[in-house]
């Protein structure tokens, strides 16, 4: 399938589309630079096209076709791309890591929707509209979304994409989208790709292996990408200076396989862990201390537990394994007690201290 480019490349305006794009091998008529005006015509391939109101198109693309392209095509093409945040909420107010994945999904080009699902999130869907960067916030309200349980969530969104045809989905690295999105990619016959760190391009993407000692750069030829985001890799958007639009989107029918009962939660006065601006290990715990009953499991801090980014982060008794570094590394600032000083946590520490921790005063 190709697709017309035709007109100034300082503009990149479309100006041309054939209402039947003709089946033929991919060529490209001339070149043009940043400096000049062509009228050239760029065939490239393209998975699907779809004409929309005012003349707009919209393109899934597949393949190498980002590779290489003219001078400002590629910015053109970005603006064909769209995505959609699936917004964590209590109900009541959303949930930070949302906001990073805004961030990331800005960075892709083009409209960004965000997905506001639940039993009564009238007032969360006001906080998202505020959100700069955020075009449209599509709200569902159903009494089967309570608990936001991927069994229920997954048919709504994909009646969503049914109807946006949006060309990359995404939500926060937390146990929500953990849940949620890999049900998704497989209703959606694609390959999920988990807790990226950096976005090279609308198809490249960069995630952490081996407990984040080796960085995997992951390129994705389906024609919709499913990601979940890092939370501290992206800074969170602003809360202020958004307009988005409200537009409610019919709830679907759930699958029906399972059924939320209640939330058993621990109530604390301190903050969350993963919005706290500082943590002291003891409070963020290792694995060791989590085993050893010290604190509960929703305190520990590493690869089997929470990543986290604080302003400042102290560990205290820390030796610096691996999967701990691994959930903590990202912080702004660190410092290291441990009366070890060959441990590994002195090799991430920007302040430490060599000494006993039961004698540091």
């Amino acid at each position: 399938m190709l697709f017309g480019v035709s007109g100034n490349c300082d503009d990149r305006e479309v100006t041309s589309l054939p209402e039947e794009l003709p089946m033929e091998p991919d060529s490209e008529k001339d070149t043009c630079d940043e400096n000049s005006v062509c009228s050239s015509l760029f065939l490239f391939n393209v998975g699907a096209y779809q004409l929309l109101e005012g003349g707009l198109v919209q393109i899934t693309l597949q393949g190498e076709l980002a590779q290489g392209l003219p001078w400002g095509l590629s910015g053109l093409l970005q603006r064909f791309q769209s995505t959609l945040v699936v917004a964590e909420h209590n109900n009541d107010k959303l949930t930070p890591i949302t906001l990073n994945a805004i961030t990331a999904a800005k960075k892709l080009g083009g409209d960004v929707s965000c997905l506001v699902a639940g039993t009564d999130c009238t007032k969360v869907a006001q906080e998202i509209s505020k959100v700069l960067g955020v075009k449209t916030v599509l709200i569902a309200q159903n009494d089967a979304y309570k608990g936001s349980l991927p069994e229920a969530l997954t048919p709504l969104i994909l009646a969503t994409q049914k109807q946006f045809n949006f060309t990359h989905i995404c939500a926060g690295a937390s146990a929500f989208g953990k849940n949620l999105l890999p049900r998704l990619a497989a209703k959606l016959d694609v390959a999920p790709i988990s807790d990226i760190i950096e976005i090279k391009s609308p198809d490249t993407f960069v995630r952490t292996i081996y407990a984040g000692n080796a960085l995997s750069t992951v390129k994705s030829n389906d024609n919709i990408k499913v990601f979940t985001v890092r939370g501290t890799s992206f800074e969170p958007a602003e809360v202020e200076g958004g307009s988005a639009t409200s537009e409610e989107v019919a709830a679907s029918a759930p699958a029906g396989m399972s059924e939320w009962l209640e939330a058993s939660l621990t109530k604390s006065d301190r903050p969350e862990l993963t919005s706290a601006k500082v943590v002291v290990s003891g409070v963020g715990a290792s694995r060791a201390a989590v085993d050893a009953g010290y604190v509960p499991n929703d305190m520990q801090v590493g690869q089997t537990g929470k990543i986290v980014a604080p302003e400042l982060y102290i560990a205290v008794g820390i030796s610096g394994a691996i999967q701990h570094l691994a959930g903590m590394k990202d912080s702004k600032t660190i410092v290291a007690i441990n009366k070890d000083p060959e441990a590994p946590i002195f090799q991430v520490a920007d302040y430490g201290l060599v000494a006993d921790l039961f004698k540091v005063r």
